[in-house]
């Protein structure tokens, strides 16, 4: 519970009043709640079973609904079922997203709860209820001053409450802006010297580690790093990809677990990581290459459709250097930014007709992501741009990816992990946020980073944004234990019918090694589905 003022209501009362609460108004209980929770309630006087997740959804709730009967468990594979199957859609949806989105799951017949849902049961049937989506309003702010105390202050708080009582607590230090300063707070509350991980790749410009040094000295924290090796991940990737109730596709997710194992080796229970900073408060460079688009179309109708745009479509232009790269920009500006976002998708760029078997794709809907793409995009209640590419990245970004990844690796690893930066009062704060604090002209993040000026060194402040990419490409073009479980891997989704034999050699024999960074999120995905198949459905067959 993110007020701890109810918190401590609830506790004085009893577990009467939490499950009072839940059966009369569990919506209104829910928007009272913050952090992660997930909650299963049955009213025997109503004959009504209902359940709720919080708003990222950090505790999946999965469920099935045969006959008269619904089953709910944390974990898709969990859910008891007459008839357990693979969802070829799921597998294209996997594909496509690199994860499993909410509600499909990768079995047939199971579904799971979208983040800020309730499922309930009754005699009137089954109902899948939003009670939270996010609502934008453009707040002006009248003293900023007072919003950046509070602003500081929640994530004090939040890091606070996410400390106390879990063990021993450390945090993740990958010397950006958001980890540093969780590990940072973490100091001015515990008043004790903090314990950060950090992981390093030997790999030019891949390795971040000399930010997490300057965080460390700037907080005197008790520092640990580890740098991954190609046989770290020929170790860890059939473990970490069988525990996973679906394919998962996050590449950081190795890095992460071997974090997790090092703070658990050290005696640590919990550990605190940095998620969700910039998409509450508008860090990412797409949000600035909005931006970019958006003078395009400040340009006059008439100049854009009687000069800019012939010239801009003649195929003579985009042979030119120089010109053609104008006729790029002039395409994607007139494009709406939510199909702008599909410009880099590697299924999409490489082309499903020509990379998935024919048996397989005859099983499935290609336009399944984009419906649930747009479907999400317009629930996000904002009046502007940014705004809806924050709610959208708050789904896709947060819930459906980039949390799992760290719930599940270090849940693997045996220990608990806490978010400070997702507590309900920043949420508020980057619901309220007016566009020009968040990105101030093309500064990503400005409000955040103008807050916790002082607080945080300057070089983290002002350095680029990096990413925690894992060179994974170029190991598996150097290191033969990887290059052969990855063309292993690969090759056994030709031999499932689900990829074609033809791209699969393209993929290794020319795509990769003449752009390993990009092509090797292919080789990556594709290698992480079949060890998942090979562990939780070998007999899969197209």
């Amino acid at each position: 519970m993110q007020d701890p003022a109810l918190a401590s209501a609830y506790a004085s009362a009893g577990p009467s009043a939490l499950l009072d609460a839940l059966i009369n108004d569990p919506i209104g209980l829910a928007n009272r709640l913050g952090g992660r929770f997930a909650l299963l309630w049955i009213d025997l006087d109503r004959a009504r079973l209902g359940s709720l997740n919080d708003r990222f959804a950090t505790h999946p709730l999965c469920w099935a609904a045969e006959a008269s009967a619904i089953a709910v468990a944390s974990r898709a594979d969990a859910v008891p079922i007459s008839q357990r199957e693979i969802d070829p859609q799921a597998i294209f949806d996997y594909l496509y997203f690199h994860v499993i989105p909410a509600p499909r799951t990768i079995f047939r017949g199971v579904a799971r709860l979208e983040p800020g849902h309730m499922l309930s049961r009754d005699s009137v049937g089954l109902r899948d209820t939003q009670w939270w989506q996010p609502r934008f309003t453009q707040t002006p702010v009248s003293d900023i001053d007072t919003l950046k105390a509070q602003f500081v202050g929640a994530i004090r708080g939040a890091v606070e409450r996410e400390s106390s009582g879990s063990g021993r607590v450390a945090a993740f230090l990958s010397g950006g802006t958001d980890s540093s300063t969780v590990i940072g707070m973490l100091r001015d509350v515990s008043g004790e010297q903090p314990r950060g991980y950090s992981i390093g790749f030997d790999t030019a410009g891949y390795d971040e580690m000399e930010y997490a040094r300057i965080a460390a000295k700037a907080y005197g924290v008790d520092h640990r790093e580890y740098y991954i090796t190609a046989q770290d991940l020929v170790s860890h990737i059939p473990t970490v990809a069988a525990s996973y109730d679906q394919p998962f596709g996050n590449s950081s997710a190795l890095p992460a677990y071997c974090l997790g194992l090092m703070a658990r080796a050290d005696g640590y229970d919990k550990l605190l990581a940095g998620d969700g900073g910039d998409e509450l408060f508008g860090g990412n460079a797409r949000y600035a290459k909005q931006k970019v688009f958006e003078l395009y179309q400040a340009i006059p109708a008439a100049i854009r459709s009687s000069l800019i745009e012939p010239v801009a479509g003649a195929g003579w232009a985009s042979r030119i250097p120089g010109i053609s790269k104008a006729c790029s920009y002039v395409e994607q500006a007139r494009m709406s930014p939510l199909a702008r976002t599909e410009q880099y998708n590697l299924l999409q760029r490489l082309g499903q007709d020509s990379v998935l078997g024919p048996q397989f794709r005859a099983l499935t809907d290609a336009d399944t992501p984009l419906q649930l793409r747009r479907r999400v995009w317009d629930g996000v209640h904002a009046d502007t741009v940014l705004d809806h590419e924050l709610g959208f990245d708050w789904r896709f970004t947060l819930a459906d990816n980039d949390l799992p990844k760290v719930i599940g690796t270090t849940s693997l690893a045996g220990l608990d992990v806490g978010f400070p930066l997702l507590n309900e009062d920043l949420i508020a704060i980057a619901l309220s946020l007016p566009d020009a604090m968040k990105l101030k002209g093309f500064k990503l993040r400005w409000f955040f980073k103008d807050a916790l000026r002082g607080f945080l060194p300057d070089e983290i402040l002002t350095k680029k944004k990096h990413g925690f990419g894992l060179p994974f490409g170029h190991w598996a073009l150097s290191d033969p234990a990887l290059r052969t479980l990855s063309r292993n891997s690969v090759h056994g989704l030709v031999d499932r019918g689900i990829l074609q034999r033809g791209f699969v050699d393209a993929l290794f024999g020319e795509l990769l090694p003449a752009h390993p960074g990009y092509y090797g999120e292919m080789v990556w995905i594709g290698m992480m589905l079949e060890q998942w198949l090979r562990a939780n459905a070998p007999d899969t067959r197209f």
